[in-house]
């Protein structure tokens, strides 16, 4: 058995290699020592943060997903998403070709309640379930949209998209580069057909996230301003589905600046959401077609998460003693799971291993999916096993043994 952050540094070694680069070549292009790069190869330092995975794997020109190694390695029955994500890059592939579909499609009304069903499920981080349901849906809605005109055709396009959207969400969740880069373009492609004026700003969204891949954490803060340029009519006037997706954008424009080292941007952008927050709450939505899930509660997570990643993990601990945890108790257990393990992290940094572990179990029980193939999550959890005590070592063992880090 190799230790896992032990062959992340070793495919860091031989990726470095490849390219003819030296350790100091590498320190210097990620602003850090020779012997940070030296230890990191040897699997002697955690990469525990998104940030550094992803400028490491920058820095190398690799995918994150390639230097450490994921999707990761699982039993039969839970690599069969592979298949579904397989038959979903086939219907994207011939998004411009005739759709094949048998009999009469549905109406874009009936279409559109099959995504609430996915959305739920993106709640539960049930992504496999996601992906298995896809194919039919993209291919149903492409016959739509052949088949039928004016606002029917354009709904079925913008079926297309959120189920592009879905897709998006769960490849990432799931490390699937392929189906993230494509779900992304597709979206893009649709909502240019979908003649709703939100949408396209949700497709940059997605390109945003994206962008995290090969650490272009400014580039992904430009790309956030200028879906807001788009949106900000929209915004003004009071329009509830791009008030949540100003929020939304505010947020992910909070994290690329946190990850790229602008602080004081951060905070702004984080305070920009909770205005927006503030506003989406006087304006309920009978449907949310975008499936943004966009709160207050949303963005006090978000604001946790940013002070991790600008290493602040006391502030982030004083932040989540001051929220009201019976609005974290209403959001989704997506965003719950990742929420206790941003805990299990600032606990771990703090030093206590006894409460990260027991965050740390928390996020799996709540999202075990979502969780169990978290890089982060893992890297959490191999720092925590590196620093083992008798009181938690079986814990420890039968935590390892369910995401497999020993395989």
């Amino acid at each position: 058995m190799m230790d896992e952050a032990r062959s992340i540094g070793q495919r860091m070694r031989d990726a470095r290699l490849r390219l003819g680069l030296t350790q100091a070549d590498v320190a210097a292009a990620l602003g850090r020592t020779q012997g940070w790069v030296s230890k990191a190869e040897k699997g002697r330092i955690e990469l525990d943060r998104t940030s550094v995975i992803n400028a490491v794997a920058g820095a190398l020109h690799i995918h994150p997903n390639e230097l450490i190694d994921r999707p990761y390695t699982r039993a039969a029955p839970a690599n069969q998403w592979l298949i579904s994500a397989a038959a979903i890059i086939r219907e994207l592939r011939r998004y411009d070709l005739a759709p094949v579909f048998d009999g009469t499609p549905r109406p874009a009304e009936q279409l559109w309640a099959d995504t609430g069903k996915l959305h739920l499920s993106r709640d539960n981080a049930q992504h496999s379930g996601i992906l298995a349901a896809l194919p039919d849906l993209l291919r149903e809605a492409r016959a739509l949209a052949e088949q039928s005109s004016g606002r029917e055709r354009e709904e079925a396009y913008a079926v297309y998209a959120i189920a592009c959207k879905f897709g998006h969400t769960s490849a990432h969740a799931l490390g699937h580069p392929e189906l993230v880069t494509m779900t992304c373009e597709r979206a893009a492609w649709a909502a240019s057909h979908s003649g709703d004026e939100v949408m396209p700003a949700v497709a940059h969204w997605m390109r945003v996230w994206d962008m995290w891949a090969t650490a272009d954490w400014d580039d992904a803060v430009s790309l956030s301003d200028n879906a807001l340029r788009d949106i900000e009519p929209l915004y003004r006037r009071g329009d509830p589905p791009a008030t949540r997706l100003w929020g939304t954008l505010h947020l992910r424009a909070a994290v690329s600046a946190a990850r790229g080292g602008r602080h004081g941007e951060a905070r702004h952008r984080i305070e920009q959401a909770r205005e927006a927050a503030e506003r989406a709450a006087h304006a309920p939505l009978p449907f949310d077609r975008h499936s943004l899930t966009f709160s207050a509660g949303n963005v006090a997570l978000h604001a946790v998460s940013v002070e991790l990643e600008m290493s602040n993990q006391d502030e982030a601990l004083r932040l989540d003693r001051q929220m009201d945890h019976a609005v974290l108790a209403t959001l989704p257990k997506s965003r719950r799971g990742h929420y206790a393990l941003d805990l299990a992290r600032a606990h771990l940094w703090s030093g206590d291993r006894e409460r990260a572990l027991a965050q740390l179990e928390k996020a799996e029980a709540t999202a075990p999916q979502l969780i169990r193939n978290h890089p982060i999550a893992r890297a959490t959890l191999r720092r925590i096993r590196s620093a083992e005590r008798a009181g938690v070592s079986e814990r420890l063992r039968r935590m390892s043994s369910r995401f497999r880090l020993d395989h």
